[in-house]
């Protein structure tokens, strides 16, 4: 079963490796340290990277953690919105000179929806949901504000003419811009 030819050639093969080895020169002790130290700063650079990689990860985190505490109740004050605009329509639909005209239910009916607006406007506020600085004359801000018209009036040109819908916003971000009307200038 064994090839007595083929005992020769296995021999030269086991050999081989040695006799290599044998005939390379030995490097010499500095070229041994230059190599580790090469290896050794390779080393020190990667570490420093993934180290660095897990601080940015970190910060990252904590950044995002701060946001979504300051940002999560976000959607659930947008659709809060509809309620306080819807107040202050409720409010609003009645012209001042018919409040004094009212029964004692009627009064207390009012001061009962004005309670509620001014609640609601604390809780929002508690939670860093402010309403957007739009009065008449302020200088309009297309970042806060949305133009839905320009108008002539007595307010300087460039400036808030008239407020259609009051904005609001949560820290920085914008949950919804306010609407108004931009001024012209004074009619000619």
């Amino acid at each position: 079963m064994s090839d007595p030819t083929n005992t020769g050639e296995t021999a030269d093969l086991e050999t081989a490796p040695e006799t290599a080895a044998a005939e390379a020169p030995a490097p010499s002790p500095e070229a041994i340290i230059q190599q580790l130290e090469a290896e050794k700063r390779e080393l020190n650079d990667k570490f420093l990277r993934l180290f660095a990689d897990l601080d940015n990860t970190r910060k990252r985190a904590e950044r995002e953690v701060a946001e979504a505490r300051v940002y999560a109740i976000g959607k659930f004050a947008g659709d809060l919105l509809n309620v306080a605009d819807n107040l202050a329509r409720a409010l609003a639909a009645l012209p001042d000179g018919e409040r004094e005209t009212l029964t004692d239910a009627g009064k207390n009916l009012l001061g009962g929806i004005e309670m509620t607006e001014k609640e609601l406007h604390t809780v929002l506020t508690r939670y860093n949901v402010l309403q957007v600085e739009a009065a008449p004359g302020a200088p309009f801000d297309p970042n806060v504000h949305q133009a839905v018209a320009q108008i002539p009036s007595e307010q300087p040109a460039g400036t808030i003419a008239q407020l259609f819908q009051p904005g609001w916003r949560i820290g920085e971000r914008i949950l919804r811009a306010a609407m108004v009307a931009v001024s012209a200038g004074p009619a000619n």
